[in-house]
């Protein structure tokens, strides 16, 4: 099968702008970045405004020159950010998989939904897994009470009114009421229990990683119930607590 690409050329003449400026200490200007990179004014102008609006660049008055902007740098942060955390929890969701034998899971807030950053499947010939990147829902079973417990009241009520409660399996909470008291118990525990809220016959543990930046983050177990029983699952909050506040503590740290 034939690859079709896209060349999309303004977007690679900015990011041709953005790295010519990022590498100006002293910033440029139209005519400068023109000439430094072969690209009409009209054209360099277009794209600086435009990148000027979004504050990804910004323009000093006297001197009419570009610079780099604070929405660069707040998306270099996030990025930078979201590697670090991935580094940091990688060796305590390996020893927590390790000692509780099931299949666990990095992710963070990514707008309306969980992102998974990373996965240690369990050894099991039979596990629940998904690939880094994939998205789920924001209100999902224990996910979701972990991810929602690191915001106060008011926004967690808008978020849950917002969005709404879906029906994923005949066991997921559907009463507001009641999902809100769920995130409140998992405020004061750090931590929330997923009884196949979400999957059928799949019971899961999240704990929220209280890290001093956004954006919010939360480490999950998951296995199928015939595993994951009562005693078991005592065992899985008991480490889960302990992996979270260690990747907590170490981000501080850093």
């Amino acid at each position: 099968m034939r690859k079709i690409t896209y060349s999309a050329p303004s977007v690679k003449k900015a990011f041709k702008i953005l790295s010519a400026v990022s590498d100006a200490s002293n910033g440029l200007g139209i005519s400068e970045l023109s000439k430094q990179l072969k690209i009409g004014k009209s054209t360099v102008h277009g794209i600086t405004s435009a990148l000027e609006e979004l504050g990804v660049l910004v323009r000093d008055p006297l001197h009419k020159k570009y610079s780099v902007g604070y929405t660069l740098l707040e998306l270099g942060r996030r990025a930078h950010g979201r590697m670090k955390l991935r580094d940091v929890a990688r060796i305590p969701i390996e020893r927590l998989r390790e000692k509780v034998g099931e299949t666990v899971f990095l992710g963070i807030m990514n707008g309306d939904h969980i992102t998974i950053l990373d996965v240690v499947e369990s050894h099991h010939e039979m596990k629940i897994t998904s690939p880094p990147g994939t998205r789920l829902p924001l209100l999902a079973g224990a996910t979701g009470k972990a991810f929602l417990s690191q915001f106060d009241d008011k926004k967690v009520k808008e978020i849950i009114r917002r969005m709404g409660l879906v029906k994923f399996t005949s066991k997921s909470i559907l009463d507001p009421k009641r999902f809100f008291k769920e995130v409140e118990e998992t405020k004061k525990k750090s931590y929330a229990i997923d009884d196949e809220e979400y999957i059928p016959g799949v019971r899961a543990v999240a704990a929220p990683i209280l890290a001093a930046s956004p954006p919010p983050a939360a480490i999950w177990v998951v296995g199928f119930s015939s595993s994951l029983n009562d005693q078991k699952m005592q065992k899985v909050v008991l480490e889960i607590r302990k992996s979270a506040e260690d990747i907590s503590r170490t981000i501080r740290e850093h």
